[in-house]
């Protein structure tokens, strides 16, 4: 009676051992099937798909000759070798990186050694922006998981013409200022995708619905309204005006007033875009004529003229009496051109750019004797209505600056302004609002 006890304790601690290891795997298959499932399944992924990204091709930049379009942006073929670390044999990682090193020269990365021990990832960048020729002889070497990707990069045929309407596509491949920036999303395109599932061998299995195959969409093309003659004269007189004059810095825009359409956009000091990392002084990037608001000056003459005309208080040969100066509340306006003293027209005003004459205009918008709240409240809407003084203008260029014209209800819209506002000090405008706005006065008043 006890042996048999015994043998039924035993019998019950057996089982008791094998419910606890059934329990262990139970549970441990449920930690990795059901717990772990994702990260099992990525790691499957890691080892049995291959994505490849297919890079679209940028759009080209054009301007015109004429009528002829003419590339001002091209692009030229490059190629990008990666290798795929796991199919790679530690024992080929020398000549793998003998034949990188000797080919591709300064486009190679750095320790490439340390690339390839990377087994746990598929995909590592060894070389960039290498040449077709370049690329063929590195195929000819045949070597086991090293791959190409076609890509593209930016060519200027025409130098540093046009360089802050144009910008530049920067390292990372985004535009950056100018159109290049302003127009990224159409002229990028848009990238397409290969994946497959491989087997042990790397080979793409055809059937299975992972496998993907999304073609790229290359990016639009761009005709600009520059015109390159018309851009490389203007570039050759602001250098030679520079010269005459002393200055270091200069900016020309030229216009066709008919149209509003931009023929030339000037800056000095420029730049190259295809050696941007070379500028050390960044201020090169910048398109001066959209960026860089000023006071005006005897420009903005014209434009209170035309308000008066339109506003019926003056013509061009209306006349008033010159003293070379006049008084605003306590303060004295002189004109830097003495001597034409009398009774003058205002058209002989224009012509010597005599302040007095447009601080006559802007009184006479008034009562006559004070430049009034009322006749301020026209001017503002003249110069930054109409004219559109100190608003963007809206063109497809990037960092177009805003300016500023003071409003009358501003404390700082007084009377004093506005006499300074009349022959363009005490506003900040930039070259295209100048331009876009005196085109206007040009064309018979349609504002571009």
């Amino acid at each position: 009676m006890k042996l048999e006890l015994q043998k039924g304790s035993r019998s019950r601690v057996l089982a008791g051992l094998l419910f606890a290891i059934m329990g262990i795997f139970v549970i441990r298959l449920f930690y990795l099937q059901i717990i772990q499932h994702d990260y099992y399944v990525g790691l499957a992924d890691t080892e049995q798909i291959k994505r490849l990204e297919i890079p679209a091709e940028r759009g080209v930049i054009y301007a015109l000759d004429g009528d002829k379009p003419v590339q001002l942006v091209m692009n030229e073929t490059v190629y990008t070798v990666f290798a795929d670390p796991q199919i790679i044999e530690t024992s080929d990682h020398t000549k793998i990186i003998d034949v990188v090193r000797r080919i591709a020269g300064g486009n190679a990365r750095s320790e490439l050694d340390g690339l390839l021990a990377k087994k746990e990832t598929r995909y590592q960048v060894l070389a960039t922006k290498v040449s077709r020729v370049q690329a063929e002889k590195i195929k000819a070497e045949s070597l086991r998981g090293i791959s190409f990707q076609k890509e593209t990069q930016r060519v200027y045929p025409e130098g540093a013409l046009a360089a802050q309407v144009l910008g530049f596509v920067n390292f990372e491949g985004k535009g950056t200022y100018g159109v290049e920036s302003a127009l990224n999303d159409r002229l990028k395109g848009t990238k397409g995708l290969l994946q497959s599932v491989v087997d042990v061998a790397d080979v793409p299995l055809t059937i299975g619905n992972r496998n993907i195959n999304t073609p790229a969409v290359n990016g639009d093309n761009i005709v600009l309204s520059i015109d390159r003659n018309v851009q490389s004269y203007t570039e050759q007189a602001l250098a030679a005006g520079l010269a005459r004059t002393g200055a270091t810095k200069g900016s020309v825009l030229v216009m066709n007033p008919q149209t509003g359409k931009v023929l030339a956009m000037a800056n000095l000091p420029t730049y190259k875009p295809a050696e941007f990392n070379k500028v050390e002084d960044a201020a090169a990037f910048n398109n001066d004529t959209i960026s860089a608001p000023y006071e005006p000056g005897s420009d903005v003459k014209t434009f209170t003229m035309a308000t008066g005309i339109d506003k019926g208080v003056v013509k061009a040969d209306d006349t008033f009496n010159n003293t070379d100066y006049i008084t605003v509340d306590d303060r004295t306006i002189t004109n830097a051109t003495k001597g034409k003293t009398g009774i003058i027209t205002f058209q002989t005003a224009l012509t010597w750019s005599l302040n007095t004459g447009f601080v006559t205009v802007a009184q006479r918008l008034g009562d006559g004797k004070q430049i009034t709240k009322s006749a301020r409240d026209i001017m503002y809407n003249y110069f930054h209505d109409r004219f559109r003084l100190g608003q963007r203008t809206g063109i497809e260029l990037d960092n177009e600056a805003k300016g500023t014209v003071i409003s009358p209800d501003d404390a700082d819209g007084n009377a004093v302004r506005y006499s300074n506002m009349a022959f363009g000090q005490g506003l900040d405008a930039t070259m295209i609002q100048v331009t876009a706005g005196f085109s206007s006065i040009i064309n018979g008043g349609n504002y571009y």
